[in-house]
């Protein structure tokens, strides 16, 4: 209450003080400053025909283990990539990116180390950071928790569009790693965590690994791509088939790569059967690329741990041989 005992905002849960110093904290991150209401961005000079590409997400309860961790510093990456990484599927450049993160009580410090992630992640992206949103929701969330979303903008010229109309039987997928369980499948490792199988060890929350460089070079160099994907929730059973047309079906070689340390640990805990691995987690591969067979040994080249992981074939779903 007020001393003339009228209620606050603050005394409502919302700290409007909070709220100016992170957002003086971030001013330093944010392309063109946090003036004004919305972020101007021209497209690049010299383009065609140029697409428009667009992609939104979060990182799930991945949120929770990195709290009781203590290891928020990754989080700013991890809601990078999972948008930039999608939009990397088309072929197409990041041009700028937004986040949204909601509190229940806003701690300056721990957003501003956040935001500071995502930022960095933007640069290494190719992209800017033009702007987001931080809301204090007091009752929603509890005071420790918080949630965040990122939005991302790209743009790729219509001619080099990647998509799975391009895709032929004969094409080869080759894989690129993760970096270890990225953002996907973190309800199920906080149950193991929690029930006493999983060691809370800093693996576990290992950064997502962040593509676009890579697909940056491919553009770059020319190197024919047919197709892409990233390998999230539902892991390679879901995605992969999505980067081809009906009729065909990608082929995966199983021991063709091999398991991060937090996904060896996972399978290591003989809870959770290899099936239930293989529809949960990304198994080692965070991103395939379709490319016809005389585009492999560019792309490996470009690419330093890519390597050819199987093949297009006549078919539906996925198959593992």
């Amino acid at each position: 209450m007020s001393p003339a005992g009228g209620m606050t905002y603050r005394a409502a849960g919302v700290d409007l003080e909070s709220a100016r110093r992170h957002t003086e904290n971030i001013a330093r991150f944010v392309g063109g400053g946090v003036k004004g209401f919305a972020s101007v961005v021209p497209l690049p000079e010299g383009m065609q025909d140029p697409l428009l590409v667009s992609c939104t997400d979060g990182i799930g309860t991945k949120l929770l283990l990195a709290l009781d961790m203590g290891r928020v510093d990754g989080l700013g990456q991890d809601l990078v990539a999972m948008s930039v990484n999608d939009l990397a599927c088309t072929g197409a450049r990041p041009l700028f990116f937004l986040d949204y993160l909601a509190v229940g009580r806003l701690d300056p410090d721990v957003a501003g180390r956040i935001v500071e992630g995502v930022a960095a992640a933007c640069q290494a992206s190719g992209c800017t950071l033009v702007g987001g949103e931080t809301a204090e929701l007091p009752g929603l969330y509890a005071p420790s928790h918080f949630d965040l979303a990122g939005f991302a903008v790209g743009v790729v010229e219509r001619a080099d569009l990647w998509g799975p109309h391009l895709v032929r039987a004969g094409d080869v997928i080759v894989g690129v790693p993760s970096s270890g369980i990225h953002s996907n499948g973190f309800s199920l490792v906080r149950a193991l965590v929690r029930d006493g199988h999983l060691a809370a060890t800093p693996d576990l929350v290992t950064p997502t690994r962040l593509y676009p460089a890579e697909v940056g070079r491919l553009r770059g160099a020319r190197v024919a791509v047919h197709s892409a994907a990233h390998i999230t929730g539902g892991g390679l059973p879901e995605n992969l088939p999505r980067a081809v047309p009906e009729g065909l079906r990608p082929v995966l070689y199983r021991d063709a790569w091999g398991l991060p340390p937090a996904l060896a640990a996972v399978l290591a805990t003989e809870v959770v059967t290899p099936e239930e691995a293989w529809a949960t987690f990304n198994m080692g591969l965070g991103f395939c690329l379709v490319v016809p067979e005389q585009s492999v040994d560019a792309t490996c080249a470009l690419i330093d741990d890519a390597r050819p992981v199987g093949f297009v074939e006549g078919g539906d779903g996925l198959r593992v041989v």
